[in-house]
């Protein structure tokens, strides 16, 4: 699942996926987009944007995490404003590389759990 609400930082980061051969779900630019996604479909592992416009993440990050489903966030900002109980999650700063987040999410991905 990739959850971003920049349009061409998304497709970048579907189209990377897509080439290590992951199924994308997405992307989602909104919360509800991303919470209508996991309710339809099987969710294996996701990348979260940590601010989508006025929107924080997390109640995606709560669904995901009690579903034992392994994310890693994205940000622009300083992540400070991450809630402890996600402070050990994965998180890249952008700009960063698209391969970055790929191989990142392949590692968490492989590892399991959020």
């Amino acid at each position: 699942l990739v959850v971003e609400d920049e349009h061409l930082v998304a497709l970048a980061l579907a189209d990377d996926l897509e080439e290590v051969g992951a199924v994308v779900l997405g992307p989602a630019s909104t919360v509800e987009g991303a919470l209508g996604l996991i309710e339809q479909c099987d969710v294996e592992a996701a990348v979260l944007d940590i601010k989508l416009q006025s929107q924080m993440v997390f109640p995606v990050a709560d669904v995901l995490h009690g579903m034992g489903v392994p994310f890693l966030f994205t940000t622009g900002f300083d992540a400070g404003g991450v809630p402890e109980k996600y402070a050990h999650v994965p998180t890249c700063e952008k700009p960063s590389s698209t391969r970055l987040v790929t191989e990142m999410l392949a590692r968490i991905a492989g590892r399991g759990g959020a």
